[in-house]
C-alpha cells in the first residue's frame, strides 16, 4: 500500500544508508508473495484505501501474518503509516462490513469515524525513543495526516508522541501513533522521514542492531532536512 508519497520514506532510508556507505538492498513484497523474516531487517508498510486494506488483510490472515510476527519477534524493524498502522493492530472496523483482520503486533484497535481528520500535524516525541539520534536538535516530529479511522491504544503499547497540533490517533486523547519494541505505527504522511531525519536514523540504527549490535551512525549534513522540519512547525504555528 502506498498513498500520499509514502514511497518517499523508502527513498529516505536507502539514501541515508548509502550516504554512510551502508549497502541497502530493496525488495518489494506484494500480495501472494511470502515475507522472508530471516532476510529483511526493516519493513515499511504504507497507507491505502479500504479496498486495498481488505486485500492486504486477507493476505495477512495466511502465512504472511505469521512470518511478519516472526520477523518482529527477531527484532526486525517495522514502520507503518495510516492503513498499514491500522493493520498492525488487532483489527480495523470499516463503516460498513466486517472488521478487517490485523496482525496484532501493536495493541491497538481502529474503528471508522464520521469525520475526516486532515491537515498538518506536529507531535512531541518521548526523548527516550530518540536517545540514539540527534534528539538535541528536535524532540518533535512533523507530518501530514488524512484519515477517518480512530485508533485506540491498549496497555501493550506506548504512543509515539503527544499531539501539539493536529488530531492524532483519534482526535480525543492527544496521542499519536504507537510503538512496541521495534514495531512503530503512525498517521504521519508527507513523506514523514525526509522531514524527520532523527526518526529515520532511529529506524536505521535499530535495523543494524539486529545483526551487528550497537552501532553509532556517521553524522550527516542534514541542513536541508532540518530546514524542512522547522518550516513545517512554523507553518502550523502561524495557523493556530
Amino acid at each position: 500500500m502506498n498513498i500520499y508519497g509514502d514511497n518517499g520514506n523508502i527513498i529516505c532510508l536507502t539514501q541515508r544508508c548509502e550516504w554512510r556507505g551502508i549497502q541497502a538492498k530493496l525488495d518489494q513484497v506484494t500480495i501472494g508473495q511470502k515475507i522472508n523474516p530471516d532476510k529483511h531487517d526493516i519493513y515499511f508498510f504504507g497507507g491505502g484505501q479500504d479496498q486495498q486494506q481488505i486485500a492486504v488483510s486477507s493476505d495477512l490472515k495466511e502465512t504472511n501474518g505469521i512470518l511478519l510476527k516472526k520477523a518482529a519477534h527477531e527484532n526486525a524493524v517495522i514502520f507503518s503509516v495510516c492503513g498499514g498502522y491500522q493493520l498492525l493492530g488487532h483489527y480495523y472496523q470499516p463503516e460498513k462490513g466486517k472488521a478487517l483482520f490485523g496482525v496484532g503486533l501493536l495493541d491497538v484497535i481502529t474503528v471508522a469515524g464520521n469525520k475526516r481528520m486532515i491537515g498538518n500535524i506536529v507531535i512531541e516525541v518521548d526523548k527516550g525513543i530518540l536517545s540514539t539520534t540527534n534528539c538535541e536538535l528536535s524532540t518533535k516530529m512533523v507530518g501530514f495526516e488524512n484519515h477517518s479511522g480512530k485508533t485506540f491504544l491498549g496497555k501493550g503499547v506506548k504512543p509515539l508522541g503527544k499531539v501539539l497540533t493536529g488530531y492524532g490517533n483519534n482526535s480525543n486523547d492527544k496521542t499519536e501513533g504507537a510503538f512496541a519494541g521495534t514495531v512503530f505505527g503512525c498517521y504521519l504522511h508527507g513523506s514523514v522521514l525526509p522531514k524527520n531525519p532523527h526518526f529515520a536514523d532511529l529506524l536505521i540504527s535499530k535495523a543494524l542492531q539486529r545483526r551487528y549490535g550497537q552501532i553509532k551512525l556517521k553524522t550527516l549534513d542534514d541542513t536541508i532536512e532540518w530546514q524542512a522540519h522547522n518550516s513545517a512547525i512554523a507553518r502550523t504555528r502561524s495557523r493556530t
